[in-house]
């Protein structure tokens, strides 16, 4: 729980997860926001991030900032991901232990749960088996990072904690051609097919792979619903407790974008985990479930999408 006026540092405010968050503060009257730029404040850059928290003093830490990625891009670069999440984690979660913050929240990704774990995951499932491969440098640091929230809480008496999301999508995504999320990733392909007029789209793996998704703005409400009570468990899952096949979302997402051509698979390219949906049953307890439902968000988020394709705004680089 925290006061209306609370100074709140909001790490990765320009990701879209921050956006989101930006938006929904201010809109509760959170306005008292300590907002940073990587070019202003490299979170990786230990002595930077103890000299902005001795000398801003926030009472309250939300952690979105991070290295993130597709399959692509956490299979070619993981010494990249570990390292640049891992320095994040450490630097602002201890820095802000050393500078008398009370309240932190971290935020991981579902990633962080075993392969071949059982259906629906529970927070309890951690550590229980073995990683996906293709994100295993990423989900390292992310369960490095939720476990020394855990630790310091235990140590010291500081109500840090983690957050969980399944797959985000929404406006502010990321669109890079090979590196992006795989919603962000087909909006471009398919928007770009239609464009040229081509016959057909081809995407990765077998479509067989079921994933679950959440849309930003039901992310920053749920977010913010766990801020406002005052002891929450170590970690909690927030997802919308519904998954579809890639094969099912392609066919959506194609509909969206009024792409009229065939959808083709290329199958020795990887699915990543079979499937990953979380068990969201600890936010109902706390009050919170998601709202927007999947059409509608990927409604709203082409139309973002697009709109920031005009304006030259994209986030593709």
């Amino acid at each position: 729980m925290f006061a209306p006026n609370a100074k709140i540092f909001l790490a990765g405010h320009r990701g879209m997860v921050g956006a989101a968050l930006c938006r929904h503060l201010l809109a509760k009257g959170q306005d008292n926001l300590l907002l940073r730029t990587r070019a202003e404040l490299d979170l990786c850059d230990a002595g930077a991030v103890q000299s902005f928290f001795a000398q801003e003093k926030p009472e309250v830490v939300i952690l979105a900032a991070a290295k993130v990625g597709g399959i692509w891009a956490n299979k070619t670069h993981p010494a990249l991901f570990m390292h640049e999440n891992l320095a994040i984690a450490h630097n602002v979660i201890h820095s802000a232990w050393k500078n008398g913050v009370k309240r932190l929240l971290f935020l991981g990704s579902s990633c962080i749960y075993p392969r071949m774990c059982p259906q629906p995951i529970k927070e309890e499932y951690l550590l229980q088996g073995s990683l996906e491969g293709t994100n295993e440098a990423y989900a390292l640091a992310k369960i490095a990072g939720l476990k020394l929230c855990q630790y310091y809480r235990e140590e010291y008496g500081v109500n840090f904690h983690s957050a969980m999301p399944t797959n985000l999508y929404g406006p502010g995504d990321y669109y890079h051609p090979e590196y992006s999320h795989v919603i962000p990733a087909l909006i471009r392909k398919f928007h770009e097919a239609k464009i040229e007029n081509k016959e057909s789209v081809t995407l990765w793996g077998t479509g067989e792979a079921r994933r679950e998704f959440l849309h930003v703005d039901d992310l920053a409400e749920g977010l913010y619903a766990l801020l406002c009570k005052p002891d929450v468990p170590h970690w909690v899952n927030l997802g919308s407790g519904v998954d579809v096949k890639i094969s099912e979302l392609a066919a959506l997402i194609k509909k969206v974008v009024g792409f009229d051509g065939a959808i083709l698979y290329d199958t020795s390219r990887p699915d990543g985990t079979p499937r990953k949906l979380l068990d969201v049953s600890c936010m109902k307890d706390l009050g919170w479930e998601a709202k927007i439902a999947l059409e509608a968000g990927l409604r709203l988020t082409y139309q973002d999408f697009v709109e920031r394709l005009q304006s030259g705004e994209l986030r593709s680089l």
